[in-house]
């Protein structure tokens, strides 16, 4: 046994309580707590005013916020000393729609807020039932009434003519509400006994996983029309869909299937000893403990596929980034693309930081449990 007298003495400093300003504590303890510390701390703190102070001076102090309808002579008399935020209430509309037509677009409008109705329910555990399902169904059906019309008293609007956020949104909810469910399915697919499941499963993966998603769009767009039947013609967002959703359950299924190797073997064997089926050992008891393993890299693909939708800039689709960029070829405008990607930025930020957020409080609520 270990003598009284050996047991190490705590220092007196850590028995001491804490009194004083807490912040003055922090920051003692955290930037000033040696001599190279604090002055490394000083030199960003100084970097980080300066380009907070500039900001300020450039995008608020000095900006344009209105102009004249279409006249940008004001913006272009601070140019280079303020930003030109005239720009997003003269183009805004065509950044967040596209070309959808103008008098018609509370619908694409009713459509976004739908969709961010569809998110924020799908966050709240009390919705966590049944009808969350007939809901989506809904919802879904609700929105492709709007967007499309011809029916009850709409106009009918082509697919042509969608641009801009409906079309990322779309994009990103579909093609990760397939992906998810065909990522499971492949990861366990690549863990059966099965030799022709395993072999197929792998070879989706590796074949998905070895190419762009760049290539997959083009393929879409130009190969895939030359295997249909004459006549047989699938519109380009559909294709661009499909080819999201391909390259969506690839990747997924690596993470997912990360998060089945994480669960202990006893797992496996508790459940076989209670006679549960293959499915039903997988959906109750395997499926559940893997994902929670997961949640952190899940986000984190959600995330960059939501991102990865303004490549279908390249088969023609006007996603949120293209009309921003379309936006701005405007001679009036040209010279002040960058608060325009500013905008553009400031909203993809909205949507991948409320998933980031989203994503701790269920891995905390996952832990807790």
């Amino acid at each position: 046994m270990t003598a009284i007298t050996d047991i190490p003495e705590v220092p007196r400093a850590a028995r001491r309580p804490q009194t004083g300003n807490p912040v003055l504590h922090w920051l003692r303890t955290n930037l000033f707590s040696s001599i190279p510390n604090a002055i490394i701390s000083l030199v960003l703190l100084a970097v980080l005013a300066k380009g907070l102070f500039s900001f300020v001076q450039w995008g608020i102090t000095n900006a344009v916020w209105l102009t004249p309808a279409n006249d940008s002579s004001a913006c272009r008399a601070v140019r280079g000393l303020g930003a030109c935020w005239a720009i997003i209430p003269e183009k805004y509309r065509f950044i967040l729609f596209g070309t959808y037509p103008f008098d018609e677009q509370w619908r694409p409008a009713l459509s976004v807020l739908l969709f961010i109705a569809l998110y924020y329910l799908s966050t709240r555990r009390a919705w966590w039932r049944r009808e969350l399902i007939y809901f989506w169904i809904g919802a879904l059906v609700l929105i492709s009434v709007l967007m499309w019309g011809g029916v009850l008293g709409l106009s009918f609007v082509s697919q042509d003519r969608w641009g801009g956020l409906p079309v990322t949104l779309i994009l990103a909810t579909f093609g990760l509400a397939f992906g998810f469910p065909l990522g499971i399915l492949v990861a366990l697919g690549r863990r059966s006994k099965l030799p022709a499941i395993r072999s197929l499963c792998v070879l989706y993966v590796e074949l998905i996983r070895g190419v762009p998603l760049v290539s997959l769009l083009f393929m879409a767009s130009v190969m895939f029309p030359l295997f249909m039947p004459g006549g047989f013609n699938i519109d380009k967002l559909l294709r661009a869909q499909i080819a999201i959703i391909l390259f969506a359950g690839a990747y997924l299924a690596e993470v997912v299937r990360g998060g089945l190797q994480a669960v202990p073997r006893g797992q496996y064997e508790a459940a076989d000893a209670l006679g549960l089926s293959y499915w039903r050992k997988n959906r109750l008891i395997i499926l559940p403990q893997a994902i929670r393993h997961v949640i952190p890299p899940l986000v984190n693909t959600f995330i960059a596929f939501f991102k990865d939708t303004s490549l279908v800039l390249i088969i023609g689709i006007f996603d949120l980034l293209t009309t921003a960029k379309t936006a701005i070829i405007d001679p009036a405008w040209q010279q002040f693309s960058v608060e325009v990607y500013i905008f553009v930025a400031a909203i993809y930020f909205a949507f991948c930081f409320a998933m980031s957020r989203y994503s701790r409080s269920l891995e905390a609520h996952t832990v807790s449990r």
